[in-house]
C-alpha cells in the first residue's frame, strides 16, 4: 500500500470517535509537500504528489488501509468548560510507524464537517493553512516539540469568513493527538472505564516506562507535567506566544498543536497579546508557564479515580505530581536563559534585570540576545540602559574563565537569527491568497530552515518591522 498504515486509535472502543471520510473536494491542488517529512516517514513522496497522493492529503479519497475518524475530546476554552468539542473540521486519516520504530498520526485539518462541527462548515483557508505549516516546521528548526507539517492542498473552493478565502487542507503529522481535553471528555461524563482505557493507551504510546512503575497513572501524569513544563520553557526561550492555551490545545506527548493566533515577540514585554480574541490577555506571553499549570490540574482531575483508592489520597498524589512543574519549568528556563547569556551558570538577577530594561526600552527580544557581544545598545531607546547593564554580564562573563569560541557558539545555537517574523508571515499569506504566489511563503520557509546560521541572503528576515509593519493582531482562520 501508499502509506503501511497501522491505526492503534481505530481499535479503541467505538465511543472515543466517529468513524467518517473526508468530504470531497473540487480541483485538489498540491499547494506544498514536505519531501524532507516524507522521507524521515517512509512515505514514498512521489506518490503522494501524484494525483491519487493528492486527491488522499485533500480527504476526497480513502487510501488502502486508512481509518479515517473524527476524535471526541471536551476542553476548557478561556476558562470556560465545553464538555463536547472533538474534531469539528479534522481527520485522524491514520497511523503509520516510521523507519525508526515511531508511531505518528497523519490527520488532515479543514477536511470537511463532521459530527463534531456544531455548524462549522469543517473547512480551513489557505492562509491559516500555510501559517501552521511555516510556523510548525520553523517549530522544528529551533529544536522545540511540535506538531509538523507533512502537505498543504488547495481545494479548489471558497470557504466564507468574513469574505470567500480559498480554501485548503493540511496534513499534520503528531507524536499522537490526545489532549487533556480527550481524558476530560470521559471524566465529564463519568465514563472511568474509558478514561483507564485512555490512559492505558496514552502510556503504551508515550510513557512505556510509567507501565512498570508501582503507581503507573502518577508516573503517566508526571510524565506529561515534565514535558510540558520544558515546552512551555522553550517557547518563551525563542519569544513564542501560543495565543489559544485551551486544554484541547494541551497534548499528552508534550507537542506544540494547533497553530492559530500565535505569534512571535517582535519588542519584548510580559504582557504581549496577539490574539484577536484574547481580551483578557488570559494567553498572554508571559502568562503561559501558569496556564499550563492551570491545564494540567484539569489533567489531574480527571485522573483522580486511577490515582488511588479514596478521593484524598488521589488528591495527594496528584498535587505532588503537580508540585513538580514549577521546578522543572524553572529549571529548564534558567538554564535556557543562562545560554543565551552565555553562562554555564544561571543568574537570575542578571537576566531579570536585563529583560526589565528590554520591557522599559521596547528592545526586540530575538535580536538584543543575538547581538548582545554586538550593538545590542542600539536596539534601546536610552543606550544607557543597556550600557550600565552590560557591564555587570561582562564582569559576569569574565568571571566564568570560559573559551570566547565556545561562549559564542553556545550563544549563538542558543539566540536564533531569525524568527517567523509576523509581518513576514503575514507578507507570504497575503501573497498566497491574494495573489496565488507562493514565492514569498517558500522564500520565508528556506530562511528558517537553518534558524541559528547567519545568512546574508536572509538579512531582511532578520530585522523587526518598520512601524507600519507591525502586525498587531492574529486570527484563529475557523
Amino acid at each position: 500500500m501508499p502509506i503501511p498504515f497501522d491505526n492503534s486509535y481505530a481499535r479503541l472502543p467505538e465511543r472515543f470517535y466517529v468513524k467518517q471520510a473526508g468530504t470531497p473536494v473540487a480541483a485538489p491542488r498540491l499547494l506544498k509537500l514536505n519531501r524532507r517529512l516524507a522521507a524521515e516517514m517512509g512515505l514514498d513522496a512521489g506518490w503522494l504528489a501524484s494525483p491519487d497522493g493528492v486527491a488522499a492529503l485533500a480527504g476526497s479519497a480513502v487510501p488502502e488501509g486508512a481509518e479515517p475518524l473524527a476524535q471526541a475530546y471536551a476542553g476548557h476554552q478561556f476558562g470556560g468548560f465545553s464538555p463536547s468539542l472533538g474534531d469539528g473540521r479534522a481527520l485522524l486519516l491514520g497511523e503509520v510507524v516510521t523507519p525508526d520504530g515511531r508511531r505518528l498520526d497523519l490527520h488532515l485539518k479543514g477536511s470537511g464537517p463532521t459530527p463534531f462541527s456544531r455548524r462549522g462548515d469543517g473547512r480551513a483557508a489557505v492562509g491559516p493553512v500555510l501559517r501552521e505549516y511555516v510556523v510548525s516546521e520553523a517549530m522544528e528548526a529551533f529544536g522545540i516539540p511540535t506538531t509538523r507539517s507533512l502537505a498543504a492542498v488547495a481545494t479548489g473552493e471558497p470557504v466564507y469568513r468574513e469574505k470567500p478565502l480559498p480554501g485548503a487542507v493540511l496534513t499534520r503529522v503528531a507524536a499522537s493527538h490526545i489532549r487533556v481535553g480527550t481524558f476530560q471528555y470521559f471524566a465529564a461524563r463519568n465514563d472511568v472505564e474509558a478514561v483507564r482505557i485512555l490512559a492505558d493507551h496514552a502510556i503504551a504510546r508515550h510513557d512505556p516506562a510509567a507501565a512498570e512503575s508501582p503507581e503507573p497513572y502518577v508516573a503517566f501524569l508526571e510524565g506529561v507535567a515534565r514535558r510540558q513544563a520544558s515546552l512551555v520553557a522553550q517557547w518563551l526561550l525563542v519569544g513564542f506566544i501560543h495565543g489559544v492555551m485551551n486544554t484541547d490545545n494541551t497534548t499528552i506527548s508534550g507537542e506544540t498543536i494547533d497553530y492559530g493566533p500565535c505569534a512571535f515577540l517582535d519588542a519584548y514585554h510580559p504582557d504581549t497579546v496577539f490574539s484577536s480574541i484574547d481580551h483578557g490577555g488570559r494567553y498572554a506571553y508571559g502568562q503561559q508557564p501558569r496556564i499550563m499549570l492551570w491545564n494540567l490540574t484539569r489533567l489531574a482531575e480527571a485522573l483522580l479515580p486511577l490515582l488511588a483508592e479514596t478521593e484524598e489520597a488521589a488528591i495527594e498524589r496528584a498535587q505532588a505530581a503537580l508540585d513538580a512543574y514549577a521546578p522543572r519549568f524553572n529549571a529548564e528556563y534558567r538554564a535556557g536563559l543562562a545560554r543565551k547569556l552565555g553562562l554555564r551558570e544561571p543568574d537570575n538577577e542578571l537576566a531579570d534585570e536585563l529583560l526589565r530594561r528590554m520591557a522599559a526600552n521596547e528592545a526586540d527580544f530575538t535580536l538584543t540576545f543575538r547581538r548582545l557581544d554586538d550593538n545590542a545598545r542600539e536596539l534601546f531607546r536610552d543606550p544607557g540602559a543597556f550600557d550600565s547593564w552590560a557591564e555587570g554580564w561582562r564582569a559576569r562573563v569574565a568571571a566564568e574563565a570560559m573559551d570566547p569560541s565556545e561562549r559564542r557558539a553556545m550563544m549563538r545555537q542558543a539566540n536564533p537569527a531569525r524568527i517567523p517574523r509576523n509581518h513576514k508571515v503575514e507578507e507570504a499569506l497575503t501573497a498566497a491568497v491574494e495573489r496565488d504566489d507562493l514565492e514569498p511563503f517558500e522564500a520565508l520557509l528556506r530562511a528558517l530552515e537553518r534558524p541559528f546560521e547567519d545568512d546574508p541572503r536572509f538579512d531582511a528576515y532578520a530585522l523587526p518591522p518598520q512601524p507600519e509593519q507591525r502586525v498587531l493582531a492574529t486570527f484563529c482562520g475557523t
